[in-house]
């Protein structure tokens, strides 16, 4: 008789409950991430009944990470970003930094440091790019001003984020968190005077600047050729399984020899195959991959959650969630009237982005690895998001009443 191992039972319990979930979630109209979020919490350790290998889960989930970063640089249009740069680069940033101030004296006001409170605040900023699409998408607004406008700003959040990833780990001490060691060749460069700190950044900054030229000037050619000496073949098996080589190598291979995060090296690896004619059945190929890994992220993010933070800090939690429903959404309307935009089209980009999702999970959980921030934020983070993942869809029907469908020019623009 054969026995399931700690993995297999990991994957089926995650997928299976998830599915489950999910399926009710849809019936209620709900984005499917509220569905994958409670089944992690009901296979996690803060609720009775079976719980998950939860190291095994979080190793799931960087694969997960790895492909939605992919995904996210497939998507990355310079053109798009350009189109709508005036508005999407001041806004998204003005939006960050007014989101990360009010989550900053948020946690201050819970007594932690100021690390921490900056981390959370990142955290409470970045909206979820698939609940923010999937919106959209309901409402046929991708294509129009107001679709480019939200997705253009997200790029801008989402950069910007991939930027914190790539800074936060040598500023941990600094932050208050765990001390990264310090590498042999920043101790050299710290001995000339500049400081053990400035000395990993500047290690940091010089592995960063490597990557992304070699990517830039190398990745650029090679892999746009690969594919195609690989579509040439006329196998679609060998090119599903090139895309994702492609994927996990140079995530791999930049954690490996530069030192950069997985998901910074997925990032470039998707930014860089957006530019071969095959990204959009590089895309259509690695989706389903893509789609199952991502849900036992999500799930792995349940489990992490403690459903006590609702009834021992109810009052952070309705504070974190005014911050992402009510702050983020009057900072960005705000930004937008300030550009001359309708109230109409402010108040689409406002409900967009009034939720949090994939970047805020990922920020949180490097927090409490680093233990820059305590464990009570990560269940802060998930519970601000599964509350404004199910009010969300509830914002756009009010704009729906407010402005019914019509004909539009912007529709065609």
């Amino acid at each position: 008789m054969h026995h399931a191992t700690p993995l297999i039972t990991t994957i089926v319990a995650g997928l299976g409950l998830a599915f489950l979930f999910g399926l009710a979630a849809q019936r209620l109209r709900l984005p499917l991430i509220a569905g994958y979020l409670f089944a992690g919490m009901v296979i996690g350790p803060f609720t009775p009944g079976y719980v998950a290998n939860q190291a095994l889960a979080t190793e799931l989930a960087e694969i997960g990470v790895i492909l939605l970063m992919f995904g996210v640089g497939l998507h990355f249009s310079v053109k798009e970003l350009m189109s709508v740069k005036t508005i999407a680069i001041p806004g998204a940033l003005g939006q960050i930094a007014v989101a990360t101030a009010a989550g900053t004296g948020l946690g201050w006001m819970m007594g932690w440091g100021l690390g921490a409170g900056l981390i959370f605040g990142l955290a409470l900023s970045v909206a979820s790019t698939v609940v923010l699409l999937r919106a959209l998408q309901e409402r046929d607004l991708v294509e129009t001003q107001r679709g480019r406008i939200a997705v253009g700003w997200l790029v801008v959040e989402d950069l910007a984020m991939v930027l914190a990833l790539v800074m936060i780990p040598p500023l941990a001490g600094l932050l208050g968190g765990r001390e990264v060691p310090v590498e042999e060749s920043a101790a050299q460069v710290a001995r000339i005077g500049i400081g053990p700190i400035a000395a990993t950044l500047l290690i940091t900054a010089a592995k960063v600047s490597a990557f992304v030229a070699i990517m830039l000037v190398v990745g650029r050619r090679l892999i746009p050729w690969l594919l195609e000496y690989v579509a040439g073949t006329g196998s679609r098996e060998l090119f599903r399984l090139s895309v994702l080589a492609i994927a996990l190598g140079v995530a791999y291979g930049s954690s490996t020899i530069f030192g950069v995060s997985f998901a910074l090296g997925a990032f470039f690896a998707g930014m860089v195959m957006a530019g071969s004619t095959l990204s959009a059945q590089a895309m259509k190929d690695v989706m389903p991959l893509r789609d199952a890994f991502a849900v036992l992220f999500f799930v792995s993010v349940g489990m992490l959650f403690n459903p006590l933070v609702l009834i021992e800090n109810p009052l952070a939690v309705l504070a974190t969630v005014l911050v992402i429903l009510l702050v983020k959404s009057l900072a960005a309307w705000g930004i937008m009237r300030a550009f001359g935009h309708d109230d109409e089209r402010a108040l689409t980009i406002a409900a967009s982005l009034a939720q949090i999702g994939e970047f805020s999970f990922i920020l949180i959980v490097m927090g409490v690895n680093l233990a820059i921030v305590p464990q009570v934020a990560s269940d802060l983070v998930v519970a601000g998001a599964m509350a404004s993942i199910l009010i969300n869809p509830l914002l756009f029907r009010l704009i729906d009443r407010k402005f019914p469908a019509r004909p539009k020019p912007e529709q065609t623009a």
